[in-house]
């Protein structure tokens, strides 16, 4: 099974998101996952799968729909990232598009700067693109996303 998801960029992407969970902070062939990477750049202290950081912060640490340099984007659990997703942001280019560096969206890879586009009807980067480097450009998937949780001081 695993020769047939690594075929090209599709197979990729369901190892690089399966490979998201929380735990103990190596994936596939040992690959740094998402959380324990966000966690460790930004000490945001939470634990568990990608997608239930935006429930445990509540009450622990400021969640917002606005970018800010240094917040974790939260994505939101889906068929193809049934774990969710969370990336650091880097810089706010605009208010619709943030640089994030990330753990194993391509698999066995931390990419650094990569572009995030909010592509929601409202603004609120509740819906969203994100740079996909094996084609050298955006994605065409568009992921549902939380928000942003705001690191402490």
């Amino acid at each position: 099974m695993r020769r047939v998801l690594a075929r090209g960029a599709a197979g990729l992407a369901l190892l690089s998101l399966a490979a998201c969970a929380g735990g103990s902070g190596r994936g596939w062939h040992g690959a740094v996952q998402c959380a324990p990477y966000a966690r460790e750049v930004t000490h945001v202290q939470l634990r568990g799968d990608a997608a239930s950081w935006w429930g445990q912060a509540q009450g622990h640490y400021p969640r917002t729909h606005v970018p800010h340099a240094g917040a974790v984007l939260v994505f939101r659990a889906t068929g193809r990232l049934p774990d969710g997703h969370v990336s650091v942001v880097r810089q706010v280019r605009s208010p619709r598009e943030v640089l994030v560096d990330q753990a194993n969206w391509v698999p066995g890879r931390v990419g650094h700067g990569e572009p995030v586009v909010d592509v929601s009807g409202r603004n609120d980067w509740s819906q969203v693109k994100v740079w996909w480097s094996p084609i050298h450009g955006m994605g065409k998937t568009v992921y549902p996303a939380y928000g942003f949780i705001l690191p402490r001081g």
